[in-house]
C-alpha cells in the first residue's frame, strides 16, 4: 500500500500560521510589520538564491531580529520534513547542523524534490506574509 502524498498548499499554511501564532499573536513578540520584514527579506534571498542561503540568511540574522528568524526557519524545517521525501529534521537547530541537514539531505537528492521543496517554501512564506500584513492591517498600522 503507497502512502498518500501530503497536500503542500495545505502544509505550507498550517506552517505559515503556527510561524505566525509563534511570532504575532502573542503581545509580548515583534510587532507585525516587523515581522513581515523579516519573511519578505527571507522569501527573497529564497528566490534568488535557493533553500540553503535562505537557511544561511536566517542564521546570520542580528539579535534583534534572531527570535523571529529563527521561529522561521524552524517552521520551514518542520515543512520539509512533511513533504515525505524521508529528510527528516536535522539532530538540532543551530547553524551547524541546520545547514549541514540541508547540504546532505535535502539538496544533495533528485532536482524535481528540490524544486518542490523551494517551491512549497515559497508559499509558506507568502501565506506568512499575508498573514503578517493582516495583523498589521488589524492593528491599524
Amino acid at each position: 500500500m503507497t502512502q498518500k502524498p501530503p497536500n503542500l498548499d495545505r502544509l505550507a499554511a498550517q506552517r505559515a500560521q503556527e510561524f505566525i501564532r509563534k511570532t504575532i499573536d502573542d503581545d509580548r513578540k515583534p510587532d507585525p510589520k516587523s515581522v513581515d520584514n523579516t519573511v519578505t527579506n527571507a522569501l527573497g534571498v529564497l528566490r534568488e538564491n535557493g533553500i540553503y542561503a535562505c537557511a544561511l540568511f536566517l542564521k546570520s540574522r542580528p539579535k534583534t531580529e534572531k527570535q523571529r528568524a529563527d521561529a522561521l526557519l524552524s517552521e520551514m524545517l518542520h515543512l520539509l520534513a512533511g513533504l515525505g521525501f524521508g529528510w527528516g529534521r536535522p539532530d538540532s537547530e543551530d547553524a551547524h547542523h541546520v545547514l549541514a541537514y540541508l547540504t546532505e539531505k535535502v539538496t544533495s537528492g533528485k532536482l524535481e524534490r528540490l524544486l518542490l521543496a523551494k517551491e512549497t517554501l515559497e508559499q509558506m512564506l507568502i501565506y506568512a506574509r499575508y498573514g503578517a500584513k493582516a495583523r498589521v492591517a488589524e492593528k491599524g498600522d
